[in-house]
């Protein structure tokens, strides 16, 4: 459970909302404004801010408005009295006088609350009480409030499932459809007491129906008996340039008001309703203790004076600024088609839509973040940060921001915020993550020179095929690097910023699909996958909690299985925190590490090396780093068969678990090689497994040993070419041939201990060689282990390090697995069964995969770089 934290932490965060809190300071929304006036906020360092949310239209004339608060004070001075019910209540009186005379219609009575939310909760019960009926039909994607009954009207099962809304006798229908309309009140002609709807749809992403639809929708109500409630709260009182948005088109049972009513100082809702809606049972069975005070409809009869001053010219004023807004914007929209893909609304109540995915911003950041719902958040946060204009996301609509501003903002206000926001959206139409995001960073740095954005080409990948394999592939960021790797425009940062920046967003983004591809085997079959990224690189993932950890692969092993996988790869350090895939294995999708195809490509990768060089196993002293992880230890075994001498390197951190393993790995290799013998395997007359072969006892006396220091003595002492240890420094010197497959994140190989000329296979992601070593000692041959040639030469359509139709092994044997159809659990945990590796290898003969040349340092080694190590390898033979 999320608790308060340290002391420093700002008392909103620590005892009101300390999820909003974090989600806020995540993004810089974490503001503390302290001093508000008009339609400006000023924040603790005097910087101001251009308020164009106006708390969600609940600000009409800004902060503190004086005619408002002249109103409030006049009640202070002149001692009226706030709360007296029951009695006649004199300002709510007035209010209610005023607003049905302005409504012009059939409304004839007020029902005052203390927020929007109550207006609705009011009407509902008004509704039923009047027409005896339970239903209550709504819109998809609306919005009326939070509490119970007005959460259950509200269109968005992302706010209600986890109150167990809506409730009973609740339904929805699209918005703006009155055929929707006809055809459920038609199947349904007794079932609803009223449909409640919004002329313009706020939170839903400021959607405007088509005309006349409120008109013919309250005809349609009305022949089957049904009340139309209008929901103005957000729309009322001047926001959209008239004084109600319905204006005259309509006359509803309904109508309600809230926010603009309170003038922004103080909160106040008002349900007005018909003769017919407002009945004696709800008259005298509904009441709230501080409904009608006095201060909140002074406050509203102020509204009202400031509205009609000058025969409603503030009015006139909305429309003609509202205009400017929505022809600059849609000017924009037409200039940057490819960010903005709608400007829609109403005076001052716009929607400006981002409707943009991976697909408009290939290999950046800009799509993943839009796909993920929180680009218009992030967007929210650049004005605000860079811009200094307070804008938001409508609540609903996760990809249109709401331009609200008060009522009394000036053409000035209205051209500052097009010329900001027209510069956040060039920043996005060049693929410029860096620029959007600069501010989330540590801005006493500047940023390097701008880098613009190299996308790949958008790769075309065609949906999957009934007869195809499925499989999905596990991957995340090894490195920082890796994310400049994707999004080139991210290298403007320094490592401190991009870490961050990193740091902030791990949190909020969610697994998401980064590439398609298709694998076509020689034998003609084909598999389709995705490629599905942990947002979380190498170090993150080890140093979290394993718990953690395990839960974010499980994310994506979900989105995977949902997305259609029949099995699914884990790469990297997905494997590792998953125990090797066996934390994953149960959530009814087949899983498999890729460690047995990683294994038989390493050792061929290792006969590869050295026949170039002209040796052989059968001359060559092995070193396997990381021999008790479930990749060293397959290595170990096989390579028991061919080589001479073998050293065990356990991991030092953890000696007692290593002598356990290191001591499992020889009575292994000892059954392992006593059972090929049997079955007619011969093994070369110096190879370690002839030597183990001749000996009896050794499983026997190896697992007697109480440590690690008595088991390298007790090998020592019977002069076995056998060497078990957690000393790389002193024993890697003696190795011929080092294979490095560990789980560290760090660059454990350092130049001082390797011999002169050997050769080193690095398995680990990510790698554990040191650069160093590439530039302090030409004499040493380093290979990339596990990295394969794919039949078919497949197009990835994303950076992940490889050329097309190159892969790590680990995700080759996904890819073979999909080929087969074999949705099997595979290669799973710290022991790789020995089978499964010769089928590896047969189903990489018969699918066309083969090892991809030899590479170092995640490229392919060049023609140069081989002639430098084969002069320096003849210079140590000549020297000796």
């Amino acid at each position: 459970m999320l608790k308060g934290g340290n002391s420093e932490m700002h008392p909103f965060r620590r005892y009101i909302n300390p999820y909003l809190g974090k989600q806020l300071a995540q993004i810089n929304m974490d503001k503390q404004y302290i001093k508000a006036k008009g339609q400006y906020l000023y924040d603790r360092d005097g910087t101001r801010y251009l308020d164009f949310i106006a708390a969600y239209g609940a600000l009409p004339f800004g902060h503190n408005p004086d005619i408002i608060w002249q109103a409030l004070e006049s009640i202070r001075l002149n001692e009226k009295p706030n709360f007296v019910q029951p009695s006649y209540l004199e300002a709510a009186g007035q209010l209610a006088e005023r607003l049905i005379t302005l409504a012009n219609n059939n409304l004839r009575y007020v029902t005052f609350g203390n927020s929007g939310a109550e207006a609705v909760e009011a009407s509902i019960k008004m509704a039923r009480a009047a027409t005896e009926r339970f239903g209550v039909l709504s819109t998809k994607n609306s919005f009326h409030g939070k509490t119970l009954a007005a959460l259950s009207a509200t269109g968005n099962p992302n706010y209600q499932n986890a109150f167990f809304a809506p409730l009973p006798g609740f339904d929805h229908i699209p918005f703006g459809d009155i055929e929707a309309l006809k055809e459920r009140l038609a199947a349904n002609p007794d079932k609803y007491a009223a449909f409640i709807v919004e002329p313009i749809q706020g939170e839903g992403g400021i959607v405007v129906p088509p005309a006349g639809y409120l008109k013919e929708a309250k005809e349609v109500c009305h022949q089957y008996g049904v009340l139309l409630i209008v929901d103005e709260i957000q729309t009322g009182l001047g926001r959209t340039g008239t004084l109600f948005a319905s204006g005259e088109e309509v006359e509803p049972d309904m109508l309600l008001l809230a926010k603009a009513l309170g003038g922004g100082l103080l909160p106040i809702g008002a349900c007005l309703a018909s003769e017919e809606a407002y009945t004696e049972t709800f008259a005298l069975k509904h009441s709230s203790t501080f409904a009608g005070n006095a201060m909140g409809c002074q406050a509203g009869l102020a509204v009202l004076d400031f509205l009609q001053t000058d025969d409603w010219a503030i009015l006139t004023e909305i429309q003609h600024k509202g205009q400017f807004l929505l022809e600059s914007l849609k000017q924009m929209q037409q200039k940057y088609p490819k960010v903005i893909t709608d400007v829609r609304g109403r005076g001052f109540m716009i929607g400006l839509e981002f409707d943009i995915s991976q697909d408009d911003f290939p290999n950046t950041l800009l799509g993943i973040m839009a796909d993920q719902t929180f680009l218009t958040p992030l967007i929210s946060s650049y004005l605000l940060n860079c811009e200094h204009l307070r804008v938001a996301p409508t609540l609903n609509g996760h990809a249109v921001i709401r331009i609200e501003p008060p009522l009394i903002v000036t053409m000035e206000d209205c051209r500052f915020a097009v010329a900001a926001i027209e510069r956040m959206v060039k920043l996005i139409d060049s693929g410029n993550t860096a620029g959007l995001l600069r501010h989330l960073t540590d801005q006493t740095k500047p940023l390097r020179q701008s880098v613009p954005h190299q996308a790949r080409p958008a790769v075309q990948v065609l949906p999957p095929k009934a007869e195809e394999g499925r499989f999905a592939f596990l991957v995340h960021p090894l490195e920082l690097q890796n994310y400049v790797d994707f999004d080139s425009s991210l290298a403007a940062f320094s490592k401190d910023q991009l870490e961050q920046l990193i740091d902030r967003w791990n949190e909020m983004m969610e697994p998401f699909v980064v590439a398609k591809t298709r694998i076509q085997s020689v034998t003609g079959a084909s598999a389709y996958g995705e490629f599905i990224v942990v947002p979380y690189t190498a170090e993150q993932l080890s140093t979290m909690p394993r718990r953690e950890a395990v839960s974010h692969v499980k994310d994506a092993v979900l989105l995977a299985k949902n997305n259609g996988a029949g099995i699914v790869g884990l790469g990297a350090y997905t494997s590792v925190v998953t125990r090797g895939g066996w934390d994953v294995r149960n959530l009814d999708v087949a899983i498999t590490t890729g460690n047995s195809y990683t294994v038989v490509s390493a050792v061929e990768a290792a006969i590869e090396a050295l026949s170039r060089l002209g040796r052989t196993l059968q001359d060559t002293t092995v070193a396997v780093v990381g021999a008790s992880g479930a990749i060293g230890r397959a290595v170990s075994i096989l390579l028991a068969e061919q080589v001479p001498k073998l050293i065990l390197i356990g991991n030092p951190e953890r000696p007692k678990q290593a002598h356990r393993r290191l001591s499992a790995i020889i009575s292994e290799t000892c059954h392992h090689v006593t059972t090929q013998a049997k079955s007619g395997v011969d093994f070369p007359e110096e190879s370690l497994a002839n030597t183990l072969l001749r000996l009896s006892g050794l499983p026997e006396a190896i697992s007697n040993t109480d440590n690690l220091t008595e088991l390298e003595r007790y090998l020592k002492d019977h002069d076995l070419p056998l060497v078990v240890t957690t000393d790389a420094q002193n024993y890697l010197t003696d190795a011929d041939l080092v294979v490095v497959a560990t789980n560290s994140v760090a660059e454990l190989i350092e130049p001082s201990m390797l011999k002169r000329g050997c050769v080193v296979c690095d398995l680990s992601r990510p790698a554990n060689v040191s650069h160093q070593v590439e530039e302090e000692r030409p004499d040493v041959l380093v290979i990339d282990g596990g990295v394969v040639e794919v039949p078919g030469h497949p197009v990835w359509g994303w950076e992940f390090g490889f050329e097309d139709g190159v892969a790590f092994a680990c995700m080759s044997e996904t890819f073979m697995l999909a080929l087969e159809k074999r949705y099997e659990n595979i290669s799973l945990g710290a022991n790789l069964d020995l089978d499964t590796l010769l089928l590896m290898r047969e189903l990489a003969d018969k699918h066309g995969f083969a090892l991809a040349g030899l590479r170092s340092f995640d490229r392919p080694l060049s023609q140069e770089a081989w002639d430098r190590i084969c002069q320096a390898q003849q210079l140590i033979s000549r020297i000796g």
